[in-house]
């Protein structure tokens, strides 16, 4: 049976073929007084979209599944409940559907780390309905995981915003980036370039740190002060004691020689990590830490008040991401889960677009 029963979506049905997507219509959970159901016209594509769906993140995955978490469409069908959102509005959401809203950390503005948070897609709610992302037609939502999108913020800029916009606008709050700081951003990638964006915009003196020197221009253009290449064994000599934050956005930290990297930070800077690898991080001595006092540190997404402060500041002052539209089908998934998998000149998100040629006007 289609929506509002069902949405036609384009899943991943085995780990082993991951990247092979197969349209089929899969169940929504009922709807409540609440909730909220969005007709996608956009969705980003996340990393943590291939991590979950090949295995990287644990192999144990509730199939069929549609993953995408990166969410903007129109508000279809409003509960009665729902206070801000009205049917039409132009709505957001990110890589979080769900917590209880009644425990300590949900009544601080800390539901990101709600002990019983739900992700986008692959959670289950209570009645063991699974939770299905935006590679599809629909997705239900509740209310206080749903964001209104200023008028000025462009649908396929902004729907990356809604994860890895978020994943690093919400660190960079939390540690103080602003004028006066010096916000060193590790690894300019997906994650990265938001975060150059947001460190920029925040007022903060920004800088890249890359392994890749080929990196040095879109660093600039993002509007970095400076590029500095990792390659060879004392880059960071000449940055030691500079940062007050390093934010680390690559997923290849089980690699890096981190005593380096603490070395650039100033006495009791952090480094902050934000991409995760698939693989544990390097052994290292407490010892590494005494120098400068220095902290290690990692954060999940951000909350509901960060959402909606950081797509506000997006809009004044004409924030946009880097982003490549590739058309949703069995295809385009295809493509750009390869892509993102592989590194494949990706610069810096892919947007999934026209969904009405899919799936039609919805209502």
């Amino acid at each position: 049976m289609p929506y509002p029963e069902t949405t036609d979506a384009f899943t991943v049905t085995s780990v082993d073929d991951w990247s092979n997507f197969t349209r089929q219509e899969v169940p929504l959970k009922k709807f409540e007084e609440d909730d909220i159901d969005i007709a996608v016209d956009a969705c980003g594509v996340c990393a943590s979209d291939v991590h979950k769906i090949n295995g990287g993140w644990g192999r144990d995955i509730p199939l069929p599944l549609c993953v995408g978490h990166e969410i903007i469409g129109k508000a279809v069908k409003v509960g009665s409940k729902v206070k801000d959102i009205k049917v039409g509005d132009r709505v957001g959401v990110g890589a979080q559907i769900g917590a209880d809203l009644t425990c300590n950390n949900c009544k601080a503005d800390q539901e990101n780390y709600c002990p019983n948070q739900l992700d986008t897609y692959g959670a289950k709610y209570a009645d063991g309905t699974v939770t299905q992302g935006g590679y599809s037609s629909h997705v239900r939502a509740h209310q206080y995981f749903t964001f209104k999108i200023p008028d000025g913020l462009d649908t396929a800029l902004a729907a990356p915003m809604l994860c890895a916009g978020l994943t690093t606008y919400s660190p960079l709050k939390r540690l103080g980036a602003g004028p006066g700081k010096k916000v060193a951003i590790l690894g300019l990638g997906g994650l990265g370039h938001f975060g150059v964006l947001w460190s920029v915009a925040m007022g903060a003196e920004t800088y890249v740190l890359s392994h890749s020197p080929s990196k040095e221009k879109d660093a600039l253009a993002l509007g970095a002060k400076q590029f500095i290449s990792t390659k060879g064994d004392k880059w960071a000599e000449p940055w030691k004691f500079t940062f007050d934050l390093i934010l680390n956005c690559a997923d290849a930290t089980d690699r890096f020689n981190l005593p380096d990297y603490f070395s650039t930070l100033k006495v009791n800077g952090a480094f902050h990590m934000v991409g995760f690898p698939d693989k544990p991080l390097p052994s290292i001595m407490a010892q590494a830490f005494a120098p400068n006092g220095c902290s290690l540190s990692a954060s999940h997404i951000g909350n509901r008040p960060e959402m909606i402060e950081m797509l506000e500041l997006a809009a004044k002052q004409n924030v946009k991401s880097w982003v490549e539209t590739i058309d949703i089908s069995e295809k385009g998934c295809k493509e750009a889960v390869t892509r993102v998998y592989n590194g494949d000149n990706v610069k810096f998100r892919f947007t999934l677009v026209n969904y009405d040629a899919i799936f039609g006007k919805r209502s």
